[in-house]
């Protein structure tokens, strides 16, 4: 939730923010409603004061035996009633209006953001190999269909669309993909492995910016939670309403999760194979640090993630986004594009961003130094290290053989059994 002080104190920066993301006007209807809050506020001020102030006087004309005098300030003591009621009913719409109102609005852009309103002004700021030379490759379902271990029509059959059944060696290699995405995040970069809730509550989905939003977008239980859509949420809101101290931050975790999206915005986009499915796996990372180490930690965060394709030795490239192509709650976002040669294009893999104290201030989660009274938003950050399914398709694509074959990277080897191929046992 933004400050409203802040907005008032400087319209202008959050009218050029919130335009950069497609929300131009947002900043003046804030002002607006908050002016209406104000003037609500004082006429209820007013009318208690001169309530309270009749009241007493009530009492003093009785006591002088002037009844006449008393009688009229009744009378304005039961106007005022009204007065009260009326405007007590406008201050809490316009408090409900703002509120609602800065709910729906987006984290404010960097300002080493680039300008752009999509993909197209994003920037490359750097590459990794040189994309495999295949003649004539196939996409991830050929392959996957052609071995004998990838069946989407079985899917379509128990659960409609955008699923996925996998079997035998692939299925083997997707759970080897996550295991070593987890041992390296654990083992080499310092973070803690956490078994996290699948299903949250509104409170949880809106601290981390999925609502109110985005509900369109997610699957909701009858009971009324939320399966959640990454593992993001679940662990960002286990230091929602708590005050750490600062000597234990950062705070880095990671967990591998299934994740669920309606992907409601997304139709008639990558319909075929594993590139956008309703239930997919992913491995998650999380920081909570201070204000001045936010900007290190995304740093950190990136190349953590980069690490895994490069240990798989997959080509991508590492873009920094621009405005207009950042998500809800993020302040500046890199994305990891990984090379799919079926398509001849870098696809998205990972995105980190850094979320400054958007979130912070949605779930209360503060900070504090040892010995000191004050406490301050923490700093939020999220990436993926890496979207399993996806890692999966760059593997079996990028490694394939002209009989149809897929070799299994060498990180991979320790974890699927002397199996050195998907297809043969060569």
């Amino acid at each position: 939730m933004h400050d409203i002080k802040a907005i008032r104190d400087n319209p202008a920066a959050y009218e050029r923010a919130w335009t950069a993301k497609g929300r131009s006007g947002a900043a003046a209807e804030a002002i607006r409603l908050d002016e209406e809050l104000r003037a609500a506020q004082t006429a209820v001020q007013t009318a208690q004061s001169r309530r309270n102030d009749a009241s007493k006087q009530i009492g003093i004309a009785k006591g002088q035996k002037d009844e006449a005098r008393a009688a009229e300030l009744m009378a304005e003591v039961e106007s005022l009633k009204g007065v009260l009621t009326e405007q007590g009913a406008a201050e809490d719409k316009a408090r409900g209006a703002l509120q609602e109102l800065l709910a729906a609005l987006p984290n404010v852009p960097a300002p080493e953001v680039p300008p752009g309103a999509d993909e197209s002004g994003n920037v490359e700021v750097r590459r990794f190999g040189a994309p495999f030379a295949i003649a004539t490759p196939q996409d991830h379902v050929a392959l996957g269909e052609g071995l004998g271990f990838m069946n989407f029509e079985a899917a379509s059959r128990m659960s409609g669309a955008r699923f996925v059944v996998l079997s035998g060696q692939i299925a083997r290699l997707e759970r080897a993909i996550g295991q070593l995405m987890l041992d390296i995040q654990t083992q080499e970069h310092g973070y803690t492995e956490i078994s996290p809730p699948l299903l949250v509550r509104d409170d949880a989905m809106f601290g981390t910016g999925q609502l109110p939003k985005f509900a369109d977008d997610l699957f909701r239980t009858t009971d009324g939670r939320w399966l959640i859509p990454t593992a993001e949420v679940s662990l960002t809101n286990i230091v929602r309403e708590q005050i750490t101290a600062e000597e234990d931050l950062p705070l880095r975790m990671t967990a591998m999760t299934p994740c669920f999206r309606s992907e409601a915005g997304s139709a008639g986009r990558d319909t075929r194979g594993m590139i956008r499915q309703h239930q997919f796996h992913k491995v998650e990372l999380v920081s909570i640090t201070t204000p001045e180490e936010s900007e290190g930690e995304h740093e950190r965060m990136v190349g953590c993630a980069e690490t895994i394709l490069k240990r798989l030795e997959l080509p991508f490239r590492t873009m920094l986004l621009c405005a207009g192509d950042m998500g809800f709650s993020a302040r500046k976002t890199y994305d990891l594009e990984v090379w799919l040669p079926s398509q001849e294009t870098y696809r998205e893999i990972s995105s980190c961003s850094n979320c400054g104290d958007f979130q912070a201030r949605r779930m209360d989660a503060r900070c504090r130094k040892a010995g000191e009274k004050g406490a301050r938003f923490v700093h939020t950050l999220n990436g993926s290290g890496l979207a399993v399914g996806r890692t999966l398709v760059a593997v079996m694509e990028n490694y394939q053989d002209e009989g149809g074959r897929i070799a299994i990277p060498q990180a991979l080897h320790p974890y699927m059994r002397g199996l050195t191929h998907i297809g043969g046992e060569a």
